[in-house]
């Protein structure tokens, strides 16, 4: 398992991050446009577990997490500018758009208010961003697969929740993993939603359709659901790109036990949420020497690797990690030049 964050090696550097300000008093709101996933909801989990205890110590006086009730753009502006009239001081965002958002953003910053967004992020300038490189995930999903079909073949590709940077990223990763492995080929894609009941219905619809499948790229959430749309329409079992879900992983193991199977798994942890809580707190600290773009590397595991974090996942959920302040801290320092 790969650790999301090698504090050791920042250790020393910790002291600078000593409080400029008081943050006692300051309010930040978390604006979420979709819940729908076991992805996000051990997001939401995970911010819960760190911002309950952040304000119980009086580190901010608030940490309100606000849902928008359907995935549109439209509504999470429009909630982004009533969290602006309610007087947060600082906004953490999973955006619905990299770009579309980025007028309330801009509102936000004109109005004084930090916007830190993470995973789903906006690309207006004043906005600090907490990435991934999801483009570099998607294109080892198809090295990976290499190493599991070296004498390649036909893949499906299973996208995640349409118009997202996410989204446009993991799938301009597997583009570019396809172009330097031409001995794939993409012959299906169908959007998932990073929902395994979402993702087996589309890939049941569009099975019947498509010629030998030796392997499936996605964008995590959907592995389970692809295998089991393939067991239930009777079609071998392709090599399928796992994204750290407790479904997937066990799976997977099942199948290790009976044959070898062999895969591979990366995601982006969900408690990347708390990350960009304290990096909002942090800026609300009086630090002038944070990065707008912080890169956090992506969680992967290996054939030898995943059945030991397997037990340690949440029954339904995904492998995660809470971030400290002082991970954030480390985080910040890692990223500047």
């Amino acid at each position: 398992m790969k650790k999301m964050l090698v504090l050791g090696a920042f250790a020393a550097m910790l002291a600078s991050g000593t409080a400029f300000a008081d943050t006692s008093g300051k309010k930040i709101a978390f604006s979420n446009n979709y819940a729908g996933n076991s992805w996000r909801q051990a997001m939401l989990d995970s911010y819960g577990i760190v911002t309950k205890k952040a304000v119980e110590d009086k580190v901010v006086a608030a940490a309100d997490v606000f849902t928008t009730a359907d995935k549109e753009v439209p509504t999470q502006a429009a909630q982004v500018q009533n969290l602006i009239l309610q007087g947060y001081d600082a906004i953490v965002i999973n955006a619905a758009s990299p770009d579309a958002l980025n007028g309330a953003i801009k509102q936000a910053c004109d109005a004084g208010i930090v916007v830190v967004s993470f995973d789903g992020i906006v690309t207006e300038p004043c906005a600090y961003r907490v990435v991934v490189d999801f483009k570099d995930m998607g294109k080892q999903e198809v090295e990976q697969m290499a190493k599991f079909q070296p004498k390649g073949g036909n893949l499906l590709e299973i996208r995640g929740l349409a118009g997202t940077s996410i989204d446009d990223a993991i799938h301009a990763g597997i583009l570019e993993g396809v172009a330097a492995h031409p001995e794939f080929k993409i012959v299906g894609s169908v959007t998932g939603d990073w929902d395994q009941t979402t993702a087996q219905k589309a890939v049941a619809t569009i099975l019947p359709s498509l010629p030998d499948i030796v392997g499936i790229v996605d964008q995590g959430g959907d592995g389970y659901g692809a295998a089991q749309a393939f067991a239930a329409a009777g079609k071998p079992r392709p090599t399928i790109i796992m994204g750290n879900r407790q479904d997937e992983l066990k799976w997977w193991k099942e199948q290790k036990d009976k044959d070898g199977y062999q895969t591979w798994s990366a995601s982006i942890a969900p408690g990347v949420s708390s990350l960009a809580f304290w990096v909002a707190q942090q800026v609300l600290d009086g630090r002038t020497d944070i990065p707008h773009d912080l890169l956090v590397p992506y969680l992967a595991f290996t054939q030898d690797d995943f059945e030991a974090a397997l037990p340690k996942i949440k029954e339904g959920g995904v492998a995660t990690h809470e971030y400290s302040q002082e991970d954030a801290i480390a985080a910040i320092k890692a990223n500047i030049k």
